[in-house]
């Protein structure tokens, strides 16, 4: 990535924006990461996330699979959304599809960290992310709460963020302040991307006030990590969360948050595990908002359309199969050039933008999505051996 966060050039900072050093956290806010023994090699495997404030807001989005991860569910069921005070989160293990054992883990991680850090159980949230189906080993996690605990920093955004990686091959966060502001975040992902709402893992804090963090997140993620696609695989472990420490006094300012995770949305697709390029399929003149979105989901999950980013090969019949699956029973003719512009993806350029035009309405959407590569699939087909 580019030597400034704000690198793509479908994202754009507000005016006066400022960088800071992405190890520090937003005011009110601590963090570190350790290595308990998940990850082959010893690497950093542990973290942890706090909010010095006690009034602290929060909000959190959660996936929606329907064999969600032991985490998220002990998130959903015994977690107080708007008063999160920390994250204990570990990479190596997605402690999914564990049963009732992997649910005992998951409290067990919430409530030993709650106690190493003298918080009600309640105001803690747990996060996971690694290989499925395998038991979590719990004596290895629990062995690092009180090293994570004690090592807490408001320096500690790096270690964190590396805390939370998998298969990423680059630190995924940032610190930056506006008008007296701070907002840091740290992400994770790099496959089974294609979110109901979230993606893989999302972390941030501001010390903002937050009046609404649940309606500031949601619009936030709405054009961010919802508008994304590696390979059209929602996650069981998917979850983002926000928490404001209020020390600012002063409330979130516009457009900065939106800016920080539409980066790292962009960021996970061009990391999308042997991914070389990010386009953005667009569709204007659409009959509604949901049309235009089911015809760009189609167009950026078509291997097809997939495979011709990866070979720079404009094949605009690519994108004309891919939207007219996506509207089988509907009549809207032929669509060639004079509807499609595919150009870009004959180019040099890493991120292009290819855009179809229905002229059936005024409603259009957009899908940021990574190429098929021959790393993706020697990754996932040897991924767990």
């Amino acid at each position: 990535m580019s030597e400034s966060f704000f690198s793509s050039r479908w994202v754009d900072s507000p005016p006066g924006t400022d960088e800071l050093s992405p190890s520090a956290l937003a005011p009110g806010f601590r963090a570190a990461g350790t290595p308990c023994g998940l990850k082959a090699g010893g690497g950093t495997d542990l973290g942890l996330v706090t909010c010095d404030a006690e009034d602290v807001a929060s909000a959190m989005l959660l996936t929606r699979n329907a064999a969600a991860a032991a985490p998220i569910r002990v998130c959903r069921d015994h977690t107080v959304a708007d008063r999160i005070r920390a994250i204990i989160v570990n990479s190596g293990n997605a402690n999914a599809s564990t049963g009732q054992q992997g649910m005992a883990d998951a409290l067990r991680m919430r409530s030993e960290a709650a106690e190493a850090l003298g918080f009600e159980a309640g105001t803690v949230a747990v996060a996971e992310t690694g290989v499925i189906g395998v038991p979590l080993d719990i004596e290895s996690v629990s062995g690092g709460i009180a090293e994570v605990a004690g090592a807490l920093s408001a320096e500690g955004a790096t270690a964190f963020t590396e805390a939370i990686s998998t298969t990423d091959q680059w630190p995924k966060y940032v610190t930056a302040e506006l008008d007296g502001v701070t907002v840091s975040a740290q992400a994770k992902g790099a496959g089974m991307i294609e979110p109901g709402f979230a993606t893989m893992l999302c972390f941030i804090q501001t010390d903002a006030v937050l009046d609404d963090a649940d309606a500031d997140l949601r619009s936030a993620v709405g054009g961010s990590f919802e508008r994304i696609t590696v390979d059209g695989q929602m996650s069981t472990n998917d979850a983002v969360v926000i928490q404001g420490s209020g020390m600012s006094g002063a409330p979130l300012p516009a457009g900065l948050l939106d800016a920080i995770l539409r980066q790292l949305a962009i960021e996970i697709v061009a990391d999308g595990e042997g991914a070389s390029r990010v386009g953005l399929a667009r569709v204007v003149g659409a009959a509604t908002e949901v049309e235009a979105d089911r015809v760009a989901r189609a167009i950026a999950n078509s291997p097809l359309v997939k495979t011709a980013l990866l070979g720079r090969d404009p094949n605009w019949g690519r994108i004309a199969q891919a939207a007219g699956m996506a509207l089988a029973g509907e009549d809207v003719g032929e669509l060639g050039p004079d509807e499609i512009e595919a150009s870009e993806l004959g180019g040099p350029e890493r991120e292009v933008e290819l855009t179809l035009t229905l002229r059936r309405g005024e409603a259009e959407a957009g899908i940021w999505f990574s190429d098929l590569t021959h790393d993706y699939v020697t990754l996932n087909a040897e991924y767990t051996t």
